[in-house]
């Protein structure tokens, strides 16, 4: 599947419920798929490790600009062939 937009590319995990993605779960999968640290995620999208922490403990969400980065950083790793979100089970319910 090609994707055109990177905002597409995260969203795209959770089509089957056509709602907002599940950012705990989903930042926990990207990380797992590319062997990440919250700290290494947290370098790779500009902002702070306790960012990504309380991202992936619901504490908060990421705000617009973090989710651009954040979209652009799962483009770019689809791209590169390091990324599968289609089959992650994101839309779980």
């Amino acid at each position: 599947m090609q994707y055109t937009t990177p905002h597409v590319v995260c969203c795209e995990v959770n089509v089957m419920n056509t709602e907002k993605p599940d950012y705990p779960f989903l930042i926990k999968e990207i990380r797992r798929q590319l062997a990440l640290s919250q700290e290494d995620l947290a370098r790779e999208l500009g902002v702070s490790y306790a960012t990504v922490s309380r991202w992936e403990n619901g504490q908060s969400k990421p705000s617009k600009l973090a989710r651009v980065q954040f979209d652009a950083f799962c483009a770019k790793m689809i791209r590169q062939r390091k990324l599968s979100l289609s089959d992650t089970g994101a839309s779980r319910g």
